[in-house]
């Protein structure tokens, strides 16, 4: 299973460039992995149903007990069978649907692919917290696939509207699901299952992580996101909003009733909130002249009719459930395929403008027409066998004895005929809205859709009728799944079990809903008079509004006193709060040790002298210098004790520090508070002191707070172990490379946020070549000659002669090669030696400074031809890369592997996987600092060059003086250009 994700994830990644050569055709090929995982489910399928599930471990993170632990159960293939078998219709229907020219068709078909893959994943977790990060990624992806119409403000909305209240959800689940671990000692999904956690405990505990259920399954309270969502398009509708994300929570109640059903508050709680929905969105649905929101409504009170069966908690129920899960998936997707069709043949979802299709379109009448049959109960069709089933369970359970499990059963039994009764109704109110033929609508254009759009809708109303007519095939598919809850096994999925109750309440359900049909006018005019007490989807906008307003109040309150102020806040919050802390502290040390050795307090004294001539300098770049001398008064500190890597990286990190506060310096005015003077300088500094004495007093505290023996005494082994002599290299790509790793993405978060803020259309809209010639009349002027590269360096044919050192052309052609050269060598050696991978990329990044420093914008295009984004996302790429590989070789993720040999000439080598680590890093530090420079260097020169030129064109156009008063025909002469 886990191999199947990997592949299915790596498809997904490489799906947008398929797609450039594809184009919709793409989906035909992606559509062929959720097919193979239907198969090598539908294998497993024996095995599984037989009592002998297939399970797959891989270690993760071994230390919290979580596993990469997989299991196919009875419950996870029926769910697994839905995911990739419509999930593979879906993206075949996909390729018909979209046109070679949709925006965003290669990310959109990619994110779909994704989906069905994080599904998968779900569905097949036995491990609760891997359950649950496949849990946010559906939210995720939702998000993305529903807003895929990005210009539309509704698709945006409802993409948003989707995440918050899914995500708000998820994380009452994860409180839960810890609460769960804590108690149960164990990230086991079956074992938490098996043991389940007793007590108020456990009582809090789940009903936490059935909040998430409620909120992603979009159930009342949650269930206006669900309408809204259908902005998507109609495959993701057909997918996410029937199939699979919405079956998300349906699954986790199924998943854990067999061991929580038993607590006081789960049917209560599962059986009204469930009546409840199946009231509400079958109220809803009847109101709707929209087929896609009829569907959705209806989607809305179904899902409620699968919480009230799954969570009920008796053995008839769950199997009524389960056959209910898997018929819904079938009609319901069927169905959205359907509005998809009649969309693109008609381009109107609005049933008032549909008139004759059922003639016009006899085949998509006909599928449709099986899959309302279905949803309404009528044989032979699967929708019928189940919910037989279910009003079946029902009537056996209110017959159980007295009690509370009695009153539920005919609360329940009475809202699943109510509920259904409307379900007839607003089914048939969809298929005569769609098909049928109405005297007061004219004829409607019909576009051709071509006969393979079908295909998918086809297969799956076909399945729809296999499923009724074999129903002790889907017995045996889900029976499995039901026997594991307590109560007689008495019930069993057939088409007829011949004249009883059960076929009575069916024939009653019908003949109601035909009537409410009938009557639609009477109850549309009882649903306009009833007053709308409460919108749960009104409700969310204005909180939200409310919650802007608030938001807008308090910050306009507490920031409006400019950044002074807000570090104010900072530091006198940070004073406060570990002042306090420092002052309740008992634990001091016993002795401190004022100074290592005699030079320190030297260069100590220096430090605070420069911090100090920092705070009072009135010029930004003395101000910047003297912040470098603190920083350079650390690499001595760390150079004198003992610390080489350390100091050096101090020392190039300083640098380019530097460099960077000089970039954004040249659009600041010289003087620092030239306009509006520092005001309370003695609370600023007060303020300042009494940091730096906190910091201090903390700093004591937990060098002496040590109980156990450090850890440092391990690490020459450790590093050993690893194949290395340097321990803070080690350290780095080895033994902490999860660290790293989060470490580096944030470097690439830091660039995308600063050429964001700098850049309009883009990275490379900075990246001019040479070869371009594009110099405004200020500009030095660029001939054929100017593009050889008989020398590397152009300074003097780009620059102005005023803004060229020769000084500086000549150190940096002596220096900028040897720098490379060293920065490479620093990244091999780093393993053993001072060095590595971050050290590495800073100098060649310091060696790229001087290079521009030297010959401006243009020769850093020439130096590094290559967008910045890429080197950044090729280093990302390589260091997860060699995190995920591992495991292809039956190790932990990140976990090293080395290569040894002996080489003539070069003696013995070792090359690891923690060396590919390093390059990645090397690649995204050198990343950082080219999108640096490309952004407050390369791109902010290109600002000021249009500036200067548009205040010539402005002088320029300005009209001379001898022009507007003739009597003074020579006062202009010294302006002239």
């Amino acid at each position: 299973m886990i191999f199947s994700l990997v592949a299915v994830g790596i498809l997904a990644i490489a799906t947008p460039l398929l797609t450039r050569w594809l184009k919709a055709r793409v989906f035909w090929l992606i559509a062929l992995a959720p097919a193979a995982l239907f198969g090598i489910t539908l294998a497993q399928a024996p095995g599984v149903l037989a009592g002998t599930p297939v399970t797959e471990t891989f270690p993760w993170i071994p230390q919290l007990g979580i596993e990469l632990s997989f299991r196919m159960d009875p419950l996870a293939l029926l769910l697994a069978l839905i995911v990739t078998g419509v999930g593979a219709l879906v993206l075949a229907y996909c390729a018909r649907y979209f046109s070679d020219d949709e925006p965003g068709l290669g990310r959109f078909a990619a994110l779909l692919l994704a989906f069905a893959g994080v599904m998968y994943g779900l569905v097949t977790s036995d491990d609760v917290i891997v359950m649950f990060v496949f849990w946010e990624a559906t939210s995720v992806l939702s998000y993305l696939l529903i807003g895929h119409n990005t210009g539309r403000k509704s698709s945006r909305g409802a993409a948003l509207q989707a995440l918050t209240v899914t995500t708000f959800g998820g994380l009452a689940m994860l409180v839960g699901i810890v609460m769960l671990v804590m108690a149960s000692g164990t990230t086991s999904i079956t074992e938490i299952v098996a043991n389940p956690v007793g007590g108020t405990l456990g009582q809090v505990a789940i009903v936490l992580v059935l909040l998430g259920a409620l909120s992603k399954s979009a159930l009342v309270p949650f269930h206006f996101w669900l309408p809204a969502a259908m902005a998507a398009p109609t495959p993701v509708s057909a997918y996410l909003h029937a199939a699979a994300m919405v079956k998300a929570g349906i699954y986790i109640i199924a998943r854990f009733a067999p061991g929580y059903a038993d607590q006081p508050l789960w049917q209560p709680l599962l059986v009204t909130i469930g009546v409840l929905t199946m009231l509400v969105g079958g109220w809803r649905a009847m109101r709707q002249y929209d087929l896609k929101l009829i569907l959705a409504y209806g989607t809305v009170s179904q899902l409620g009719f699968l919480t009230i069966m799954l969570g009920f908690g008796t053995r008839d129920a769950a199997l009524a459930g389960a056959a209910l899960l898997l018929a819904h998936a079938l009609y319901k997707a069927t169905l959205f395929l359907v509005v998809g069709i009649i969309d693109h043949a008609t381009g109107t979802r609005d049933w008032r403008k549909l008139s004759g299709l059922g003639r016009r379109m006899p085949v998509l009448a006909v599928i449709a027409s099986i899959a309302v049959a279905s949803m309404a109960g009528l044989p032979p069709l699967l929708g019928f066998v189940a919910k037989e089933s279910v009003f079946a369970s029902l009537l056996e359970a209110t017959s159980g004895g007295a009690g509370q499990s009695e009153f539920w059963a005919w609360f329940a039994l009475v809202g699943v005929v109510l509920g259904s009764v409307l379900t007839v109704a607003y089914s048939l109110r969809f298929i005569w809205g769609a098909f049928s033929t109405k005297a007061d609508v004219g004829a409607i254009q019909l576009h051709n859709t071509g006969f393979g759009i079908l295909t998918a809708p086809l297969v799956l109303s076909l399945a729809t009728i296999g499923g009724g007519v074999a129903a002790g095939t889907v017995d045996a598919l889900v029976a499995p799944y039901a026997d594991t809850l307590p109560g007689p096994h008495e019930q069993h999925l057939a088409l007829w079990h011949g004249f009883e109750p059960a076929l009575a309440i069916s024939a009653g359900v019908l003949l109601l809903g035909f009537v409410l049909m009938r009557r639609r006018r009477q109850v549309a005019r009882l649903q306009a008079k009833l007053p709308q007490a409460v919108d749960a989807g009104r409700e969310y906008v204005q909180f939200m509004r409310a919650l802007d307003r608030f938001a807008a109040a308090l910050t306009t309150r507490i920031q409006r006193g400019g950044l002074p102020a807000y570090l104010a806040v900072i530091i006198g919050v940070f004073v406060l709060g570990l002042g306090l802390s420092a002052a309740l502290n008992r634990s001091w040390p016993e002795g401190v040790v004022p100074w290592d050795y005699a030079v320190q307090p030297f260069i100590a004294l220096v430090m605070g002298m420069a911090a100090i001539g920092a705070a009072i300098a009135g010029h930004r770049m003395t101000a910047v210098l003297l912040v470098g001398v603190t920083g350079y008064g650390l690499v001595l500190l760390f150079a004198m004790g003992g610390a080489p890597d350390l100091a050096l990286t101090q020392a190039l990190v300083e640098t380019l520090t530097v460099v960077v506060f000089v970039l954004v310096l040249r659009r600041l005015p010289q003087q620092i508070a030239a306009r509006n003077k520092a005001v309370r300088k003695g609370l600023r500094a007060a303020l300042g002191i009494l940091a730096g004495t906190v910091m201090a007093v903390i700093a004591v505290i937990a060098l002496g707070a040590r109980e156990a023996a450090s850890i440092s005494a391990e690490l020459p082994a450790l590093a050993a172990e690893a194949h290395g002599k340097n321990i803070v290299n080690v350290m780095l790509v080895d033994i902490r490379a999860w660290d790293t790793m989060g470490e580096i993405a944030v470097l690439v978060a830091v660039a995308t946020g600063v050429a964001s803020l700098v850049f309009i259309s883009g990275r490379a809209a900075p990246v001019e070549r040479m070869e371009g010639g594009g110099e405004r009349r200020n500009r030095p002027v660029l001939n054929s000659s100017a593009v050889s590269r008989q020398t590397w360096l152009l300074a003097g044919r780009t620059l102005s002669p005023q803004n060229r050192s020769i000084i500086i052309e000549v150190l940096v052609r002596l220096l900028f090669h040897p720098a490379i050269i060293v920065s490479i060598y620093l990244l091999f050696v780093g393993h053993n030696q001072p060095g590595g991978g971050f050290a590495g990329g800073l100098l060649a990044g310091l060696a790229l400074v001087a290079r521009y420093l030297a010959g401006g914008r243009y020769e850093l295009a020439e130096a590094v031809p290559i967008d910045a984004g890429k080197l950044l996302g090729t280093g990302l790429l390589l260091a997860v890369g060699t995190a995920l590989s591992s495991m292809f070789f039956g190790l932990q993720v990140l976990e090293s592997s080395w290569f040894e040999a002996s080489i003539p000439v070069l003696g013995e080598i070792s090359i690891g996987t923690s060396t590919i680590f390093d390059i990645g890093v090397y690649l995204v530090v050198f990343g950082l600092v080219l999108d640096i420079l490309r952004s407050l260097g390369s791109e902010v020169d290109r600002q000021q060059e249009d500036q200067e030129d548009d205040e010539e064109d402005a002088e320029y156009a300005r009209p001379s003086t001898s022009d507007t008063n003739p009597a003074k025909p020579n006062q202009a002469e010294g302006g002239s250009r």
